[in-house]
Parts: structure tokens; C-alpha cells; sequence
């Protein structure tokens, strides 16, 4: 009887391989009319706010949010209807470095203890040409509230294998002045545009 080669394993292990990554690609229809309509609740442990600014000018420095809640209300044949509320928990910032990661939640930035919370809500939803939605709200952040805009694009819709659930998920990006919710501690040598990227995960619910 042969003995299996050092090549024939590596070229079964590669095809075990392909096979299961084009196992798992079919899990999530990238077709947004394949979306079910309803009510969806945010999945936390896969939902997270990023955002980004320039540090002194040499580096772009990031950092972001999690222990997101809220809810997304949607319809795929007609976006006029859909409603999003996202609420996320001002201690829940992270970067890179722990020293830091304290002083964001302090009374010269996020002032966490003050403002424990910062939150979405959507007052209208439009489809693009390009396949994404401009999501128009009001963001509240450091207990002031300004309009903004979020250019949103579906990322895939399925049953999640692990937990059976139907899931939703969308990327989403926007800019915003800091200065204009109060946060205005080292403008100009510290950024004051700030990039926010989300990813969202969304439930189906009964």
C-alpha cells in the first residue's frame, strides 16, 4: 500500500480547505433583496463603533465602542421605512493604550461619569444609485445633539451556524466635528474631524 506524500497531504488539506470556505461564503447572501423584513435587535458581541483621528498630524490614531444596543426596523422594497436606534456605552472606549483609554472617559474628553451613553437615532433612510443608503439622525454625544449623515452598505444577510439566528450585518461610515458635541480638548493639534466606522450586526426577532 502507498504511503501518502508530503505533497498529496498539502493538496488535500488545500482542498479541505476551499471546500469549507466556499461552504461558509454560502451561509450569507450578499443580495440585499434577500433581506427578511421586521424588527431586528443589534448583536453585541459583533457590533462595534470605530473612529479615527489625526494625532498631531503624523498618525491617524483609531480607537472604538462596543457593548452596542438598539434596534433596526427594515423593509428591502422600500428603505423610506426603515428606522435604526443604536445606543452604545461611552466606558466601552478602547485603544490602543490603556492610559489613554482612562483619560478619554474623563471630564477633558468623553466625560463618561457625566455622559454615559451616546446614541443614533435615524430620522430618514434613502437608497443610493450605488447600492448604498444614506442614513440621515441625530447623534447624541456628550449631552449635545447634532444632525448627521452615515453612508451605510449591506454586507450580508443568512442563519448564523453557530446560534440559528437570522442575521443581518451593514458597514457604515460618516464624519463628525468633535468640537461641535463639546469635545474640543486639543483641537487644532489633536484632530477635531473624527471618522466613525460601524459595523453592525443585526437579530431577526420573533
Amino acid at each position: 500500500m502507498n504511503k501518502p506524500t508530503i505533497f498529496g497531504l498539502a493538496t488535500s488539506a488545500i482542498s479541505v480547505s476551499l471546500l469549507a470556505t466556499a461552504a461558509f461564503a454560502q451561509i450569507a447572501s450578499t443580495n440585499p433583496a434577500s433581506v427578511k423584513a421586521g424588527v431586528y435587535q443589534v448583536e453585541p458581541a459583533h457590533t462595534q463603533i470605530g473612529f479615527q483621528i489625526s494625532h498631531i498630524g503624523f498618525s491617524n490614531f483609531s480607537g472604538f465602542f462596543s457593548g452596542a444596543s438598539g434596534s433596526l426596523t427594515i423593509n428591502p422594497a422600500n428603505a423610506g421605512v426603515s428606522k435604526l436606534q443604536i445606543s452604545v456605552p461611552i466606558t466601552s472606549v478602547q485603544t490602543t493604550v490603556s492610559k489613554l483609554n482612562e483619560e478619554l472617559k474623563g471630564g477633558q474628553w468623553f466625560d463618561a461619569a457625566k455622559f454615559p451613553v451616546a446614541t443614533f437615532t435615524s430620522t430618514k433612510v434613502t437608497k443610493l444609485a450605488d447600492g448604498t443608503a444614506s442614513v440621515a439622525g441625530n447623534l447624541t454625544l456628550h449631552g449635545v445633539t447634532k444632525p448627521v449623515v452615515l453612508t451605510a452598505r449591506f454586507v450580508g444577510a443568512g442563519v448564523n451556524p453557530i446560534d440559528k439566528s437570522y442575521t443581518i450585518g451593514f458597514d457604515a461610515f460618516g464624519m463628525i466635528k468633535r468640537s461641535d458635541f463639546g469635545v474640543s480638548y486639543g483641537v487644532p493639534m489633536i484632530g477635531d474631524d473624527v471618522r466613525l466606522t460601524i459595523a453592525g450586526a443585526f437579530v431577526l426577532q420573533p
